[in-house]
């Protein structure tokens, strides 16, 4: 059987919701320079859409982490495949992911970042699953929560399929 995409998140709300976040970011810093980093490769669509919202200078990077290995389960030790191009020192960090969930690929990847001596270092995601949690990490910015089912679309994919999708959807029917 053939998977079939339902619609969790409309693309209305999702843009909605990323002009919110977008005007909360560029309150909380105010008068300063944000520099974004996107964890590749499914965080690119969501930076994108959010860094034209804010309205503080951005700068932007961009790396590429896995905790996979040869496993199909996270180990949560972070191996980088893509590092940053630019140092971090005196900067105030926002990392920007698609989703959250175990928290563990995160946990290490801010524990490591925070030894670059960044001026502050924040965390926004698209999506979080909160019920999957296995190490907590603070997320200062959570565009929406959901349950816990398999999802695709606005940078997420399965199969590295259903990334560009404009909305946010469960796969179906996959095996």
């Amino acid at each position: 059987m053939a998977e079939t995409i339902r619609v969790l998140v409309p693309e209305k709300d999702v843009d909605k919701k990323i002009c919110e976040i977008g005007e909360q970011i560029s309150r909380d810093y105010e008068g300063k320079e944000i520099h974004l980093i996107c964890v590749l490769k499914g965080g690119v669509f969501f930076m994108c859409e959010l860094a034209k919202r804010i309205t503080v200078p951005v700068s932007m990077d961009f790396m590429s982490v896995s905790s996979y290995g040869a496993d199909t389960k996270s180990s949560g030790v972070v191996k980088i495949v893509k590092d940053l191009d630019e140092p971090l020192e005196g900067k105030d960090v926002l990392i920007v992911e698609d989703i959250i969930d175990s928290g563990r690929t995160l946990y290490h990847l801010i524990e490591l970042l925070q030894k670059r001596n960044p001026a502050s270092i924040r965390l926004c995601t698209l999506l979080d699953k909160p019920e999957r949690r296995v190490k907590q990490v603070n997320v200062d910015y959570v565009c929406f929560s959901i349950p816990d089912e398999f999802v695709v679309g606005y940078g997420l994919d399965y199969a590295q399929k259903y990334r560009n999708l404009p909305y946010v959807g469960v796969v179906e029917g996959a095996e």
